[in-house]
């Protein structure tokens, strides 16, 4: 059986709404995106380039899915994210979506409880964002591990990663960046 990794960028006070670009995420009337740019160094590269991996699969919601969608496939800079994300299977749960998906190696999944299956069949499935899908594994006790870099700051206002959620986790693994943000890996206790 495969795991599920959670990779998530966070705030001290555990925020996630919103990291990579202003326009992102405004739901509530958040106002901060684009916070967790200025932590971005060749130390969280490195890591993320290492801890991805290809002996696995993305599983994203719906928002993730469209927004990766919408810049991802049309890039010509050679980063090879792009070529890794069009190649990897895309696992997208949506009650809202039909197929086909335009992305390509894009699975549709109706329900979480879909999950469960996809992981009997998959190595990994690494789950990027997707707030509202991350916290329905956690609910569920589907995630296996978190990849979370938790940057040096508190916004005060957002959607936070466990919100609603409970979970008693182990540290396995940590590294600090030159901007100070951790990476830290945790697993499941009893793990």
């Amino acid at each position: 059986m495969g795991k599920v990794v959670l990779v998530e960028h966070v705030s001290l006070d555990g925020v996630m709404q919103g990291p990579a670009r202003a326009d992102e995420d405004t739901r509530d009337g958040f106002v901060r995106g684009g916070w967790a740019v200025a932590g971005n160094d060749e130390v969280m590269a490195s890591v993320l380039g290492q801890r991805m991996g290809s002996d696995g699969a993305q599983l994203l919601g719906r928002r993730t899915y469209e927004q990766f969608y919408e810049y991802w496939p049309r890039q010509r800079d050679g980063n090879p994210y792009t070529d890794a994300l069009n190649r990897v299977t895309k696992y997208v749960v949506s009650e809202t979506l039909r197929e086909p998906l335009p992305w390509q190696n894009s699975v549709l999944l109706g329900d979480v409880a879909e999950v469960a299956e996809v992981k009997r069949g998959v190595a990994r499935l690494t789950v990027l964002g997707s707030g509202v899908l991350a916290r329905e594994l956690m609910r569920r006790g589907l995630v296996d591990e978190w990849l979370l870099m938790v940057h040096p700051l508190v916004l005060g206002t957002g959607r936070r990663l466990f919100e609603g959620v409970e979970a008693s986790l182990r540290l396995v693994e940590s590294v600090t960046t030159t901007t100070g943000v951790v990476i830290a890996t945790y697993v499941k206790e009893g793990a």
